[in-house]
């Protein structure tokens, strides 16, 4: 299974994804171009800034990636 099928599958099941869920979960260092792959091949994918705390307790802005339905 590839990193974009591994995506693919995960924003079937659970909806949305973050770079660090992706990381976290699966190892996958480089979303933003397994999402990029997906939209090429056809899929109907956005994304929306949101803000979380990172491990020092500062506010950051990442991407959650979700599938239209």
């Amino acid at each position: 299974m590839t990193q974009t099928d591994i995506i693919k599958k995960h924003l079937k099941s659970h909806k949305t994804i973050t770079t660090l869920q992706a990381f976290k979960d699966y190892g996958i260092t480089r979303l933003a171009s397994r999402i990029l792959e997906l939209k090429q091949s056809g899929e109907k994918i956005n994304g929306q800034m949101i803000q979380v705390r990172n491990r020092s307790g500062d506010v950051v802005k990442v991407k959650k990636y979700f599938m239209e339905k």
